[in-house]
């Protein structure tokens, strides 16, 4: 099992961990089923009523789809076999109250899991930033995802930047992504005191706040997430001549060295 869950029963706060710190919380394709799996049961569990979502290891949240992961792809530009669509909460229709604890990196397809959570608590060390540009790949999910939280041009430059640059726990603050920023080691902590105290309240009542706070931006985000599969089938390089990018990260194609802001 690539997940580890806890709840707290007494306060109502279930604790959803990402657990491949060797692969810096990487989701392969039983990840993905296992992330589905757990928001589905969630909604029918009783007893949770919050839900914090973090990475085990310290060095990452989640790296986005393991590199190691095949993926055939249909021939037409109109249509895209995406396995991370449905990692989120939102996507599995659960509305009870998620917020993501965010220790060390958090890149790529983790956008789809904090683009879903209600908001971010992130410590000191952590990073943001989306790789897709510099391996010849289409950011469409994640930077729409992002552009629900962030002013559009700091979307467009983290997702433009690709590897070149990594944005800041204390900038994350400022531009809106995150809500909280913590001394290392303590943004779990912090996620789940405040998922207790939101936990205290009736449920109900809580789920339907999350459900109108969601609703004041559906529109805009359903009409962006139809063009995604078009302009990524359109605009990616092919798989082969992304794995040759990749694999040159380390001689300084784009991945080497990158500045913080």
């Amino acid at each position: 099992m690539a997940l580890r869950t806890e709840t707290d029963k007494e306060t109502g706060v279930a604790l959803l961990t990402l657990d491949r710190p060797a692969k810096h919380n990487a989701i392969d394709l039983a990840t993905a089923a296992e992330l589905t799996a757990a928001w589905r049961a969630f909604r029918y569990d009783e007893e949770v009523r919050a839900v914090v979502v973090t990475g085990a290891g310290g060095r990452a949240f989640c790296t986005g789809i393991d590199r190691g992961v095949d993926i055939p792809q249909p021939s037409s530009p109109y249509t895209i076999d995406d396995p991370l669509i449905a990692i989120g909460p939102k996507a599995n229709d659960l509305w009870k109250p998620v917020i993501a604890a965010v220790e060390g990196m958090a890149c790529g397809g983790a956008f789809y899991l904090l683009g879903e959570a209600e908001f971010v608590i992130a410590s000191e060390g952590a990073t943001f930033f989306d790789p897709h540009t510099t391996y010849g790949m289409v950011s469409a999910y994640e930077a729409i995802s992002m552009a629900q939280r962030m002013p559009f041009g700091e979307v467009a430059r983290m997702s433009l930047m690709g590897t070149a640059e990594r944005v800041s726990a204390r900038r994350a603050y400022e531009t809106g992504l995150v809500s909280e920023v913590t001394p290392p080691g303590g943004a779990v902590a912090a996620a789940l005191r405040a998922a207790a105290v939101i936990a205290s309240y009736p449920t109900a009542s809580v789920q339907g706040t999350v459900r109108a706070v969601w609703s004041a931006k559906e529109a805009a985000r359903t009409q962006a997430l139809a063009h995604a599969p078009h302009l990524i089938a359109l605009g990616s390089l092919a798989p082969e001549r992304q794995a040759e990018l990749f694999g040159e990260r380390g001689r300084g194609a784009g991945g080497g060295v990158y500045r913080l802001r």
